[in-house]
């Protein structure tokens, strides 16, 4: 009797673990906690990414079509692709499912491309041999009616930020948009900038000779470098009045490389910046943290090229407290000017979002811009300065917000426009100025640099020494303590059996 009351115990307690594991794994699929240790929680689906999830509300469908037996990193690409495509499933509410592929068969090829998914070519070793081999890296999403592809997965760095904008796109019912002032006959070229912005907004052009259609939710400006007339301005005015959202990219001085001197800007647009209370200087902000340009220099018969650091195009470290600022690492400035501002009679507020280093300058007056023996380059004995703000209007029917950058650069195709962290400061601006801030936060989370200090050339070169140097001292300094060690473990069992 004793042996079936402790057969029934024995089966009880194997029948409610079996029900307690399969309640874990059904809460589990939905109730989870990963801890990731990495700095901005790069290997975790971010809350931008979840709250693009929320609005899914059909299936979404996400095939994968990955070659086998992929070379190195690129294998670490398809376990990193496949762990984020799980976290997506998981925080879908069941709206979200992938399936991965293998092509194979002429149908799952025909597929790939019918989908937009093309082989590449890669350099893999084989039995000591280099071999060109075919592969194929791509997903494509389905939603409804619509489809987004990913043609190749080469790197991990930003694939979250790209997974989830397309996602974004295909959910989003109405975009905003985005118009791009023409003033006059001709219009600055920042097709690199559109062309970035097309991917979540309808981006169109602007004549500011009509007026702004109602539609234009943010309006850019930028490289004016004269007047404009005053049926283009009232224009501008009539938009920024009725709320409008504008980002403004204007210096005070227009720099040129090639002529080595400045002029400054005496352009009636820059008025529009007295509604905000806001005032552009006309100087020219030089930054000893500075991105470096090549400069041509004769040495006796010989003319060399070199790198040589240039202050008057300052690398921006120091950031505000606004959202779209958060996360960024720098940004890059050429020929910017100061920004100031005064509150007395406005009712705008006014934010700082970009500042040069506490060892800057001002130019102004006569703009010497050599790159070479400059004697400008000799004093930055004066704190940082203000060199892009945000502000804020009430109007009588809404509130106009306003970008500035005190930089006719910032956006142009062959200068800021093509900085990978310019574009990603001029998205996180237009879509907190549009009220859409989903991808804000994930579009900075990579990291891209991050110095631990700017060091000399000498202090460079020493430094670099030290990495190569040290590592190999430590490794034979604990050698030869491994070897005395044991030598001595040695003699003293020679000692006691000797």
């Amino acid at each position: 009797m004793e042996n079936v009351t402790n057969r029934k115990t024995f089966w009880t307690y194997v029948g409610v673990a079996i029900v307690a594991v399969a309640l874990l794994n059904v809460i589990s699929r939905n109730w989870f906690v990963r801890v990731d240790l990495t700095d901005g929680q790069i290997y975790s689906l971010s809350s931008s990414s979840k709250a693009v999830l929320n609005k899914v509300d059909d299936l979404l469908t996400a095939k994968v079509y990955f070659s086998d037996n992929l070379p190195g990193q690129y294998g670490s690409n398809r376990r990193f692709l496949q762990d984020i495509l799980e976290e997506y499933a998981a925080y879908s509410n069941g709206n979200m499912r992938f399936e991965f592929y293998t092509p194979e068969d002429d149908e799952e090829l025909q597929d790939a491309m019918t989908y937009g998914i093309q082989p590449v070519q890669l350099q893999v070793i084989e039995n000591d041999k280099l071999e060109i081999t075919r592969v194929y890296m791509g997903l494509v999403f389905l939603y409804e009616d619509q489809r987004e592809s990913i043609p190749v997965v080469q790197t991990t760095t930003g694939l979250e930020y790209e997974i989830t904008s397309k996602i974004k796109k295909m959910v989003d019912d109405a975009k905003p948009v985005l118009g791009f002032a023409a003033f006059g006959e001709t219009s600055p070229a920042t097709e690199a900038i559109q062309t970035q912005l097309g991917e979540s907004y309808r981006v169109q052009p602007v004549k500011m000779s009509e007026k702004v259609a109602p539609e234009v939710n943010l309006l850019f400006v930028s490289g004016v470098t004269d007047s404009v007339t005053e049926e283009e301005y009232g224009n501008l005015e009539s938009y920024v009045d009725r709320g409008g959202n504008l980002f403004l990219a204007q210096g005070g001085v227009d720099g040129n490389l090639a002529s080595q001197r400045g002029t400054p800007i005496t352009s009636n647009l820059l008025d529009i910046l007295d509604k905000y209370g806001v005032s552009v200087q006309e100087n020219l902000v030089l930054d000893k943290q500075c991105n470096r340009i090549t400069v041509t220099q004769q040495r006796g018969f010989f003319r060399i090229n070199s790198a040589v650091e240039y202050p008057f195009f300052p690398i921006v470290r120091s950031f505000g407290e606004n959202v779209m600022v958060q996360g960024l690492e720098q940004v890059h400035s050429m020929y910017p000017s100061e920004i100031t501002w005064d509150q007395t009679d406005s009712l705008s507020t006014v934010e700082p979002l970009f500042y040069t280093s506490d060892e800057s300058s001002t130019m102004a007056g006569f703009y010497n811009l050599s790159p070479i023996e400059n004697p400008a380059f000799n004093t930055f004995t004066q704190d940082a300065k203000v060199i892009a703000v945000y502000a804020t209007l009430p109007t009588e029917t809404a509130t106009s917000q306003l970008v500035f950058v005190a930089d006719s650069y910032f956006l142009l195709d062959d200068a800021g426009g093509r900085m990978p962290e310019n574009v990603i400061f001029t998205m996180n601006a237009s879509d907190v100025l549009v009220g859409d801030r989903d991808l804000v936060a994930l579009r900075s989370r990579e990291i891209t640099t991050r110095p631990l200090v700017t060091l000399e050339d000498g202090s460079r070169a020493t430094w670099k020494s030290i990495n190569i140097v040290l590592p190999a001292l430590l490794v034979l300094g604990y050698g030869f303590l491994q070897w005395r060690a044991e030598r001595n473990r040695t003699r003293r069992l020679e000692e006691l059996y000797g």
